[in-house]
């Protein structure tokens, strides 16, 4: 059914079946379906004004407001493994870690606010929590940790798209796997 661009996650056949727009057939369509759904998760988040954008809930729930229009499993944990991340049953584990590192990191001032940021975003990858979207999630987590919680400004991530196979996105792939060695 879908096409994906190299270094993307596939999606399994079991998964697939929580699309919820049923006329979706290609790659390009569901791109264009979910990125109408980020442009609305990057308005949620803004109106948003919570304490807790660092908890479990608000992760989850922004994956949601991200893909909840498109997937019915938005916002959940993946239930399988993929050609990344940690063992899907060890998810909610090395996320209760990543989020007490982070704790850590800001309240002990441990590295430069960008620094906490890129280390959050590989890890949050690294991870892989939901069947699909992850990289598109977290780097919309990033920015708003970097706005809401660090005062920082956003990345620009090099202002180009991630999605279709092209110079940035390989060379974000690149960056992540230095990361991970």
């Amino acid at each position: 059914m879908f096409n994906y661009p190299k270094g993307a996650t596939p999606i399994d056949e079991d998964e697939k079946e929580g699309l919820l727009i049923l006329h979706i057939s290609t790659r390009e369509e569901l791109n264009e379906w979910e990125q109408r759904n980020i442009t609305d998760a990057y308005s949620w988040s803004d109106r948003t004004r919570r304490k807790d954008y660092l908890s479990e809930c608000f992760i989850r729930k922004l994956h949601e407001e991200i893909f909840g229009k498109v997937w019915a499993w938005a916002g959940d944990y993946r239930r399988s493994d993929k050609n990344i991340g940690v063992d899907w049953a060890q998810i909610p584990i090395h996320f209760r870690q990543l989020l007490d590192d982070l704790k850590y990191w800001i309240d002990h001032e441990t590295y430069p606010p960008d620094e906490i940021a890129t280390r959050f975003h590989h890890r949050l990858v690294y991870i892989h929590l939901f069947p699909n979207g992850n990289g598109r999630h977290a780097r919309i987590m990033t920015d708003v940790l970097l706005e809401k919680v660090l005062d920082q400004e956003q990345f620009t991530w090099g202002s180009g798209n991630f999605i279709e196979e092209g110079d940035v996105g390989a060379k974000y792939i690149q960056a992540l796997r230095s990361a991970d060695a």
